[in-house]
């Protein structure tokens, strides 16, 4: 049921449903532009952590959108959403037609022994199924049908280089102030700039979390959209559904709003601390009014200054693209927000339409390109890349909006291009201006990758290159494009973890005394006898670690408890141990860890560790110089 994808991500190979046999499997139908299946994916984690030698992600992306069914967007996407399980591009949908898919998201339950055990829409289902998981894996651990080995995957991350930004999601241009504020979403953290890129300050550490306090103890979680009212910098810090501000005189970052948790119903309003936010996206300031793109009910939020409450402003929460007042109105997944002192300007990405929102509450809302009121939410569905008036333009998942003197500007993301909609009385008038609808990284021509945020001064067009990891300056006037690269700015520090001891298995191989001749070198070369149809996976980690048992004076201490990579030579897996070149004993402990798949380089990859113990002893007569090992591998 598996045929029908064209490529493999986060995987060593193609996986078939014999590479899954003995495995609860969790299939998860996904597209990358819809916010309920970003809100599946901390249940994915949990799973994942909870069941790791037993249940098995698989990720199946049957894209909605042209430019998603681009294995190398789907990467990018993986990367970004930092998903650690395989994922399949079914870019014909031939998958989902198999198992009978009709929404995203959607779950799908296998036993280990391949039987189809049912499926489950929506977000918001962790305590449905994981009763369900727990129980699958008592009965098939009882029946003997289920297999505990653990398993790796070649992750895609892995894959990407370091960068000083990374997925930059939203930007805040201070033209008076000279600075640029750019929310380094993956890195979990605000950077501020001069606007011809000093950097000036990092507001976060790096870390994933919800921490209140100056710069260097804050964290955030994935943040996106951040307005500039005075000397506070506004922050929808989105995966942890708070809105966060930032005193830039004090330096210190405090929660405004939202409980940490995300909201699974549709509250009116409430008190700011005590309203469950959901994936707050994008943030605009007007006439002492914060207005929030709550992506995830699809509707726009609003705070006034001072209050103590929050709510929302406009939309049903229906996903789909309807006119009309307030109440009735309908977005889908709105994600930027702009101002020229009369409306707001929405970019509803899931509609590839522009929106205009009456700052009136009795007000209306209204689209500006794009098509809407379409019956059965077919509004959803139309998209492109079409210039033209009105109801004629086709978008695709435009994500940024900004204006000045009767212009918008667009971040048409899925089409990598920034667009200009001039706003006449004869009809909203929309031109491809920068990019040419690839995807690429050079500056002249100009190509973008998925741009996000926009953000402009009287000159100048600041970009969120958000696939490229980095922000492009283009000039108003004639287009011409420079990287602005943030001078002295690095990737965060990774914190540290603190070593672990070595395990060595209880159960480890004896193997007889040896006596080799005194050498400066011990290879050890070891023969895995594996399943059949399987081989050493040259891919995977292969890794070993030295430890002794008791005083020796052979083997150096720096040489003992450090993991080092082994080699793979000829099927075999070799280690070589320093030893002092003198007669002595030491019995050695050897733990070598693996990874094996079928025929060496598909399918799901397992990961095996083997423990020998090994008396030793060196002498200057002995003939040998080098051991060979030999394990099953079950």
């Amino acid at each position: 049921m598996l045929d029908g994808g064209i490529e493999w991500l986060n995987a060593s190979g193609d996986i078939t449903l014999r590479d899954l046999k003995g495995k609860v499997v969790l299939f998860d139908f996904w597209t990358y532009c819809c916010i309920n299946c970003m809100h599946v994916l901390p249940d994915l984690a949990y799973f994942e952590k909870k069941y790791p030698e037993q249940l098995v992600v698989v990720g199946v992306h049957s894209a909605k959108f042209e430019t998603e069914k681009d294995t190398e967007n789907i990467r990018r996407a993986i990367v970004r959403y930092e998903i650690e399980h395989p994922v399949v591009n079914d870019a014909e949908m031939r998958i989902w037609r198999k198992f009978g898919v009709r929404a995203w998201p959607t779950l799908v339950l296998v036993d280990p022994e391949g039987q189809y055990c049912g499926y489950i829409s929506g977000e918001g289902h962790r305590d449905v199924l994981d009763p369900l998981i727990g129980r699958l894996i008592e009965y098939h651990r009882a029946k003997g049908t289920l297999d505990e080995s653990p398993v790796q995957f070649n992750l895609e991350k892995h894959k990407l280089a370091q960068t000083p930004l990374r997925f930059p999601g939203k930007l805040v241009a201070d033209e008076v102030g000279n600075r640029l504020f750019v929310s380094d979403s993956n890195h979990n953290r605000i950077v501020v700039s001069k606007l011809d890129g000093t950097l000036l300050d990092v507001i976060g550490n790096g870390g994933i979390g919800a921490d209140d306090g100056s710069y260097d103890e804050a964290t955030f979680d994935h943040p996106q959209g951040m307005t500039l009212i005075g000397n506070t910098l506004y922050v929808a810090d989105t995966e942890n559904h708070l809105i966060r501000t930032v005193d830039l005189v004090a330096r210190q970052v405090q929660t405004l709003a939202g409980t940490g948790e995300q909201a699974r119903r549709r509250p009116i309003s409430g008190p700011l601390a005590q309203v469950p936010l959901n994936s707050p996206w994008a943030l605009a300031h007007f006439d002492g009014v914060l207005y929030i793109a709550m992506a995830g009910p699809h509707q726009i939020w609003s705070h006034k200054l001072g209050s103590e409450t929050i709510g929302v402003f406009s939309g049903s929460g229906s996903e789909d693209i309807r006119n009309g007042p307030h109440p009735d109105a309908a977005f889908a997944q709105p994600s930027g927000l702009a101002t020229d002192g009369r409306f707001l300007y929405v970019a509803d990405a899931e509609g590839s339409a522009i929106r205009q929102v009456s700052f009136d509450p009795e007000g209306s809302v209204t689209t500006v390109v794009g098509t809407h009121d379409l019956p059965q939410g077919r509004s959803l569905f139309e998209f492109g890349d079409r210039d033209g008036v009105g109801d004629d333009v086709r978008l695709q998942h435009p994500l940024g909006v900004a204006y000045r003197d009767n212009v918008l500007y667009v971040a048409d993301a899925y089409n990598h291009k920034i667009k200009k909609i001039e706003l006449l009385d004869s009809g909203a008038q929309s031109s491809s201006w920068l990019g040419n609808g690839t995807r690429g990284d050079s500056l002249d021509p100009l190509k973008l990758a998925e741009p996000e945020g926009l953000s402009l001064t009287s000159d100048t067009l600041f970009i969120a290159d958000t696939n490229n990891h980095r922000i492009v300056a283009a000039d108003l006037q004639t287009g011409r494009a420079r990287e602005l690269k943030i001078e002295g700015l690095q990737p965060p520090v990774p914190r540290e973890v603190g070593p672990s001891e070595p395990e060595f298995a209880g159960d480890a191989i004896k193997v007889e005394p040896q006596t080799i001749r005194v050498t400066d070198s011990l290879t050890l070369t070891i023969e895995t006898n594996l399943p059949p149809d399987y081989k050493l996976n040259a891919l995977a980690p292969l890794t070993y670690e030295v430890s002794s048992v008791g005083d020796q004076a052979l083997v150096p201490e720096d040489a003992l408890g450090v993991r080092r990579k082994a080699e793979l030579r000829d099927g075999s897996i070799l280690i070589s141990v320093p030893i002092a070149e003198q007669p002595g004993q030491v019995t050695l402990q050897v733990a070598v860890t693996f990874g094996y798949c079928r025929d060496g380089t598909g399918g799901l990859c397992k990961i095996a560790t083997l423990h020998w113990q090994i008396p030793i002893e060196t002498t200057r007569d002995a003939k040998q110089a080098t051991l060979s090992l030999q394990a099953a591998v079950e």
